[in-house]
């Protein structure tokens, strides 16, 4: 994981999670668009800092929670 620029990401396509609750509390979204990584951030703080995942450690994290 490291954090990057927001240049780098942008203009990243976000969408929330399918799990986020309907009140528009607990959100994260997701951007799938960047060619290597996967950008994550606070959809409460979308100016805010983004973490980012290499697409492997994301999709193993995924397959992970699918387990849970």
């Amino acid at each position: 994981m490291r954090n990057i620029p927001d240049y780098d990401i942008d203009p990243a396509a976000w969408r929330k999670s399918s799990y986020s609750g309907g009140s528009g509390g607990d959100c994260v979204e997701v951007a799938e668009t960047h060619p290597t990584l996967i950008p994550v951030r606070d959809s409460k703080n979308p100016d805010g800092p983004k973490l980012t995942f290499q697409t492997e450690a994301w999709s193993a994290f995924v397959t992970a929670l699918k387990r849970t």
